[in-house]
């Protein structure tokens, strides 16, 4: 086998991935030529569109989008039937369980064919901050006004405008966290991204006083994160989210929290009124988010970012919304001038009746019950075939799981994902957890090499096709183990799985 034909999942990951040491173009020259050497070959990485056009630079992929383009190559796509996506970052969207019916019928009225403002619909606007004074600032004084938010077309959108916003500044993150961080602190120069290491690795959560001493130390302007935890499902709340926000609020530290996972958890006291709970406005499913701890709106510095795209399964309004001290609202919405334009303004419209309180109550008690069953489903699953889960997700619809039980090569999430795909199974490589901007860090080996997610956002027959094709390819490796050094990936066999 030549060399360059070696541990090929790693080689097709690098290709996506490569900024300067060989073109998309090269590599794909490079491919053809190994053609000729072996009879079964990997389907050949296309050289991307913009690959000749030197005066761009080749944009990384995501961990989704990798891993959707990886299927694609074996029939997948987006209307596939056939196929468990347990990779996607989003809900399932249809109807729910017991959950409030939606009303998606509209009449656009002309007015609304014009621009909306680029903080957003003030009606909408005003709804969002009645939610979090709802939920989260009761008996408090300080509380958020239409002029404490800005609707955006999505929440990496509103993640731009607030990068863009920011000054010269180092800004922290944690590894493993949302893919798409790496991208945004990559992207403006001004910004210096700093990973806050954990003491302990084996902590999903870094402590409020390590944060403090870190935060201090390094001299941070802002602080990204996501809250619950994608992809590890694990969530700051109480006296260690309170006190981050006190932290913050000392060292005038900038608190980015990404809440649009808040209404996914599972293991809040209330009794829902599916098991004989009040069906009222004194029982409220358990949500989190930092708003509860901010003692002046207008001057505590954190800004909040949520929307409907997870916690109301509505991801194609692209409708999302940024909840911060006034002064920062009027800096987004220049910031969104000149790079989004503002987010769509009939959908502001449509969105309204979602905001309504009764609604979001009655919704998230039907979501929680639905999506704590299919995770509860998944962990079962997973560990009959193998798969091991560190820190059981208490909240977001992911689980951070473990490969190293698994036979070589799988137990390699690269191996593991061009072995998935090959079985109509899509999951996300950990590798792209591990968030590294502009390759600040040296690395020769992740952390999160051993490590997938899965998303239990799809609908039960999903979830259930993917464990049993996962349970079959295991099966396999068990009795054809390889090292990932020497994994290509033709050489799985499907019809001598059949056989065996």
């Amino acid at each position: 086998m030549p060399a360059n034909r070696r541990n090929t999942a790693h080689e097709i990951f690098l290709q996506f991935h490569r900024h300067t040491a060989k073109s998309m173009k090269e590599l794909a020259i490079e491919e053809e030529s190994d053609e000729d050497d072996e009879e079964h070959h990997e389907p050949k990485v296309e050289a991307e569109p913009n690959a000749p056009f030197e005066m761009f630079h080749h944009v990384m992929k995501t961990g989704v989008i990798y891993a959707s383009s990886r299927a694609a190559k074996y029939g997948f796509n987006m209307l596939s039937e056939d196929w468990a996506n347990m990779g996607q970052g989003a809900p399932e969207t249809g109807p729910l369980p017991g959950a409030p019916e939606r009303n998606f019928t509209m009449n656009i009225a002309d007015a609304e064919l014009e621009y909306a403002p680029t903080t957003g619909d003030v009606e909408l606007c005003t709804k969002v901050a009645e939610y979090y004074n709802h939920l989260y600032r009761q008996g408090k004084e300080s509380k958020y006004t239409h002029e404490n938010v800005c609707i955006v077309p999505g929440g990496r959108a509103g993640l731009t405008r607030v990068m863009a916003a920011l000054g010269n500044i180092q800004c922290g993150y944690f590894t493993p966290d949302y893919t798409a961080y790496q991208q945004a602190l990559g992207l403006f120069m001004r910004i210096s991204p700093s990973p806050l290491l954990h003491r302990n690795v084996h902590e999903a959560l870094m402590s409020s006083e390590d944060f403090a001493f870190e935060a201090g130390g390094r001299g941070l302007g802002a602080m990204l994160l996501s809250n619950p935890a994608n992809p590890t499902g694990q969530s700051l709340e109480g006296d260690e989210l309170e006190n981050y926000v006190k932290v913050a609020r000392d060292l005038g530290v900038c608190l980015l929290m990404d809440e649009f996972y808040s209404h996914y958890y599972y293991d809040g006291e209330a009794v829902s009124p599916f098991d004989g709970g009040a069906d009222d406005d004194s029982n409220w499913p358990k949500t989190v988010s930092s708003a509860k701890y901010i003692d002046d709106v207008n001057s505590d510095p954190v800004v909040i970012v949520n929307g409907l795209t997870k916690n109301w399964r509505c991801p194609g309004f692209r409708v999302c919304w940024l909840v911060a001290p006034k002064p920062i609202v009027q800096m987004l919405g220049s910031a969104g001038s000149f790079l989004d334009g503002g987010a769509n303004a009939p959908l502001q419209k449509l969105a309204l009746p979602l905001m309504d309180l009764d609604f979001i109550r009655r919704d998230t008690w039907a979501l929680q019950r639905h999506f704590k069953a299919k995770r509860d489903f998944l962990l079962t699953e997973l560990a009959k075939i193998g798969i091991t889960v560190e820190w059981e997700p208490t909240a977001t619809f992911y689980i951070w799981a473990s490969l190293k039980a698994l036979p070589p090569p799988l137990n390699d999430c690269l191996c593991f994902l061009e072995e998935c795909v090959k079985h109509n199974v899509i999951c996300v490589p950990g590798v792209f957890f591990d968030i590294n901007p502009r390759e600040i860090r040296h690395l020769t080996k992740s952390k999160c090499i051993n490590f997938v997610r899965f998303s239990y956002g799809p609908p039960f027959k999903n979830l259930e096709k993917g464990v049993e094709e996962m349970g079959k390819m295991i099966s396999y490796w068990r009795k054809h183990i390889m090292t990932a050094s020497t994994y290509a990936t033709n050489s799985f066999n499907a019809e001598e799985l059949m056989k065996d």
